[in-house]
């Protein structure tokens, strides 16, 4: 045990000094221009175009199995086009903002909002998106004008390798540094007195990271998950939401925080939901050990599914594989496609974020009821409404919080370079993405610039009849 202790506190102190070393950098360069702003962002995406390749390897063996395409379609492609969004708005983002004077207190003063860099931003990345989730909010880190200290999951050793040894080549450690997970790296790393903290991942460790970041009142956004729900309607055709909901939730094999988690149906419409799904899995993976089809990502993570579906199995579930063959293989950790009918109210699939390639079906006889049901648990991170018809999609928009929402669709509103993306509640707090990423790493600081002659000085004591008759015009 000394030898852990020596060893946490060794890197504590390699972490307080990568950090002090950027604020150095900080302090002696804070307010880099746009010009500047913009090779970083250059610098940033030529390395996802270098390194394509070798990134895409570098997660597939981390999952054991983690489709190219995949991996190019929901990491590189958007980190990548998310820059070229970027650069196109970064100078009117940068622009010093006029606000309104009020000109009877203070004639011939200004006011203005000037978006300034924090300074240091600390970035706690998840294993199941690891680049989009890293290289993303360093889009806007570096367009806000800041430095940034990443910590990647200990479930991403190989590609925080790669990026520890390959990104030194493009950016100097006093702008951008790496860090690796050996193993409480995490905790110490939430404690470091950063300007402003990002994190992804699950409720439990977003809360004792908020909790840790509380002892230097360092700001936070919180990027957590959920069970978000598709509500697919009677009027919407229903192989039209199969085919987009099943994509979705079978992407990455179901881990994904803003997957569709269940799906809501209505009850005459489950058998053919069901139908649908048994015609179309096939055809996109034809086996499970198709390379197409993603691992679990570890050990734990596959036995507590295969745990949550024994469970409502026993409970009298029916539970479907979607694909020929075994339903599971431990040797790949790959687990079918499943769709679950029936199961327990509080059962593990209904009450826990299932993040695996399990869809449970529900009934609904009245949308009230699937209302009702998702506003009494917590907030999820999305909603999926399926309609056609305008006043149900905004009932359901108005009626039900979430943190974000995709219409006649699921996820993709995740993929719109000018909205922001965050959650609500339990689901997180914050936003980046757009513009609201770049005011999230920013600091919107007022100024007010005096005129040359204040009407104040009318006011100055001690105070006489003309301040008394000031401040009655003023109160009348």
């Amino acid at each position: 045990m000394p030898d852990v202790a020596n060893n946490m506190e060794l890197k504590h102190a390699e972490l307080a000094a990568a950090l002090a070393l950027q604020r150095a950098a900080c302090l002696a360069h804070p307010a880099p221009p746009l010009a500047e702003r913009k090779r970083d962002l250059q610098t940033l995406q030529r390395y996802l175009r270098d390194h394509k390749l070798a990134l895409c390897e570098a997660i597939s063996a981390d999952y054991g199995n983690r489709s190219h395409h995949e991996t190019l379609l929901a990491e590189i492609f958007p980190a990548i086009d998310g820059i070229d969004h970027v650069l196109k708005k970064l100078k009117k983002w940068m622009t010093p903002q006029r606000r309104s004077v009020d000109w009877r207190n203070f004639p011939g003063a200004r006011n203005r909002v000037l978006p300034q860099p924090l300074g240091v931003v600390g970035v706690i990345v998840p294993w199941n998106f690891p680049v989009n989730l890293s290289l993303v909010p360093l889009t806007y880190i570096f367009a806000a004008g800041n430095r940034a200290m990443v910590k990647m999951s200990e479930n991403s050793r190989h590609l925080a390798r790669l990026l520890i040894e390959t990104m030194p080549a493009y950016f100097p450690p006093e702008k951008l540094q790496f860090v690796d997970e050996t193993g409480g790296v995490g905790m110490a790393f939430s404690q470091l007195p950063f300007d402003h903290l990002l994190f992804t991942g699950s409720g439990q460790t977003g809360r004792a990271v908020m909790a840790a970041a509380a002892r230097n009142l360092c700001p936070v956004t919180l990027e957590l998950g959920g069970k978000a729900p598709a509500i697919v309607c009677a009027d919407f055709d229903l192989r039209t939401a199969a085919e987009r909901i099943l994509f979705v939730k079978y992407l990455n094999a179901g881990q994904i925080c803003t997957s569709v988690d269940h799906a809501w149906l209505p009850e005459a419409s489950i058998a053919a939901f069901v139908e649908h799904a048994r015609r179309i899995m096939p055809t996109r993976y034809p086996r499970l050990d198709t390379p197409d089809y993603t691992s679990i990502i570890d050990e734990a993570a596959f036995e507590r599914l295969l745990q949550a579906l024994d469970e409502a199995r026993e409970r009298g579930a029916q539970v479907i594989s979607l694909l020929p063959g075994p339903a599971y293989d431990r040797a790949t950790r790959k687990i079918a496609p499943h769709i679950v009918l029936g199961a327990p109210e509080d059962c593990l699939l209904l009450t826990r974020e299932i993040f695996g390639p399990i869809l449970p079906l529900r009934g609904y006889a009245k949308l009230e009821t699937v209302v009702a049901s998702i506003n009494g648990g917590p907030r999820p991170l999305a909603i999926y409404p399926f309609s056609n018809d305008k006043q149900t999609v905004q009932m359901l928009i108005d009626t039900v919080m979430s943190g974000g929402v995709s219409v006649n669709d699921a996820l993709f509103h995740v993929g719109q370079h000018d909205l922001p993306f965050g959650g609500v509640g339990e689901s997180g707090m914050g936003h980046y993405h757009g513009v609201e990423g770049f005011h999230t790493f920013s600091k919107l600081r007022p100024v007010f610039y005096q005129a040359r002659h204040s009407p104040l000085t009318l006011l100055r004591p001690p105070y006489g009849k003309l301040a008394s008759r000031v401040l009655n015009f003023l109160t009348r």
